[in-house]
């Protein structure tokens, strides 16, 4: 057998290997979470890739109780942050402390915070201080945590899933633009239909059902490895770059873009559409990246990178909306 069937032979078996390793995850998140099926996709896609998401919904829809989920299944240490506006950046980063040790005298020791954890539940980000939610910008995009002089490394793999609620604005503060950039994507937890809030009801007096552990962090960070290593043609590479390019409010953008959107997504929105495109294209059985995988995600990887103007506030206009529109109207051939 050749060289080259070798590899393909062995390219195979980890793709299967990967396709089984995300529905038995997937199978076990859904013991516990009821619907919200693509929530559950978004967020395992951030898992693979060692990316970060930004979970929203109304309360008592589940988004806490996902990322527990996610956390049994995988077997990860996770830590729970709960954002109030009084929290500080060394709450959640660690500090510095005097200890008094017999045989060494006084010594200053780094005490790690919360975030030196496998998946970091960041629950109510939004209402923390613009303070402390800049301190997890190090963490979310170095893997690192700097104190003074020193440089603590988080552990790997490293995953931040943070919640909002998107209705109440009362004690809350935006999240800064640079924060949100380093999410990698933004998934919207719908309202249960009558049939999938008939069995959340029905679980009520049952004790709720726990994920077991069918993966590991180690396996994550092979899958991470190996999604990066999906070939992707220049032409569908160049998609997701006119993809970009097309939410600019520029000259010769569409009329929605260049009336409701002040700032188009930076560079890393590209980055998004062909990593994530490339765990949905081996989910969907494919071994390189394809057009449809990039609009399979282009939703949930740019619908936080763009700043709308007022008007569209005024008018009602999304950013889904908009994305959506573009993704429609944006042709596979460059013109």
């Amino acid at each position: 057998m050749s060289e080259s069937a070798v590899d393909a032979a062995d390219a195979e078996a980890a793709a299967t290997e990967f396709r089984r390793t995300i529905a038995a995850i997937e199978s076990q998140v859904s013991t516990s979470i009821v619907g919200q099926r693509e929530a559950i996709r978004g967020v395992m896609i951030c898992l693979v890739l060692g990316g970060h998401a930004l979970l929203e919904g109304v309360p008592g829809i589940g988004k806490t109780s996902m990322v527990h989920a996610f956390a049994g299944a995988l077997g990860m240490t996770h830590n729970r942050i709960q954002f109030t506006p009084d929290l500080m950046p060394a709450d959640i980063t660690g500090t510095v402390v005097l200890v008094d040790r017999p045989d060494q005298g006084p010594q200053l020791v780094f005490q790690p915070g919360p975030l030196f954890g496998g998946l970091i539940l960041a629950d109510e980000i939004n209402r923390a201080s613009p303070r402390t939610q800049s301190a997890l910008l190090e963490a979310m995009q170095e893997g690192t945590v700097t104190l003074g002089n020193d440089t603590h490394q988080l552990p790997q793999p490293f995953s931040v899933l943070a919640t909002q609620n998107p209705i109440e604005m009362q004690g809350t503060y935006p999240l800064p633009e640079a924060q949100l950039d380093r999410f990698l994507l933004k998934l919207h937890f719908d309202y249960p239909t009558l049939d999938e809030l008939t069995a959340v009801v029905r679980r009520t007096t049952d004790l709720p059902p726990r994920a077991a552990p069918v993966s590991d962090g180690e396996t994550l960070l092979r899958m991470g490895a190996f999604a990066r290593s999906v070939p992707a043609a220049s032409p569908v590479l160049d998609y997701a770059s006119r993809l970009v390019i097309a939410l600019q409010p520029r000259e010769g953008a569409a009329e929605s873009v260049r009336s409701y959107v002040r700032l188009g997504p930076s560079p890393r929105g590209a980055q998004a559409l062909t990593l994530a495109g490339s765990v949905s294209a081996l989910i969907s059985g494919r071994h390189h990246l394809a057009y449809e995988d990039i609009r399979s995600v282009a939703l949930p990887a740019l619908r936080h990178r763009l700043i709308l103007t007022f008007d569209a506030e005024r008018n009602g206009v999304t950013a889904d909306d908009i994305v959506a529109e573009v993704v429609r109207d944006l042709r596979e051939d460059a013109p």
